[in-house]
């Protein structure tokens, strides 16, 4: 784990996939094809924690919806790329409008889409539940599954990391 701290202490930006990783993965679609999902609510307090800490949050996820849009923006989240069938790309173009360097960054995925990124990154990050290969191939895996605390996990470790997570829980005392 004291590698793990070590390089998550680096990380400047973290970037969520959203199926899988900020929701269970379901896809709940009624008959006039409109899309609902549940985010959970303790992945969005640790997202807004992490950002106070300085830590700027992101998504890059394949599908497109109005609803991420919505919830990312409540979050606080401005860097959205939906749509990326190559993730790279739009890993690419966010590293350019950050200037960071990929060692600066941390990715959460959960399936084999995730990949590319997950191996440019500084910090890669598989959810208690992602597909097996995205598991072997990233740096640590989180507790708890996607859309379950999954996110909530990420932040705790990354304030831990950056030495601020006992500092930020004791503020609610």
């Amino acid at each position: 784990m004291k590698d793990i701290l070590e390089k998550a202490a680096r990380i400047k930006l973290l970037i969520f996939d959203v199926d899988g990783v900020l929701t269970d993965g379901s896809l709940y679609l009624d008959d006039d094809g409109r899309e609902y999902k549940a985010f959970h609510s303790q992945d969005g307090h640790g997202i807004k924690m992490l950002q106070k800490h300085g830590v700027r949050c992101a998504i890059i996820t394949g599908r497109t919806s109005t609803l991420v849009e919505h919830r990312m923006r409540n979050l606080g989240i401005d860097l959205i790329y939906q749509g990326q069938h190559n993730k790279l790309e739009g890993f690419a173009d966010l590293l350019a409008r950050v200037d960071l360097a990929p060692e600066q960054v941390a990715y959460v995925g959960d399936d084999v889409v995730d990949l590319p990124v997950m191996r440019k990154v500084g910090l890669a990050i598989a959810v208690q539940d992602a597909h097996h290969w995205v598991i072997k191939h990233a740096h640590w895996q989180t507790p708890r599954a996607g859309g379950r605390g999954a996110a909530r996990d990420v932040c705790e470790m990354l304030l831990e990391a950056h030495g601020v997570l006992q500092q930020e829980l004791e503020s609610y005392l």
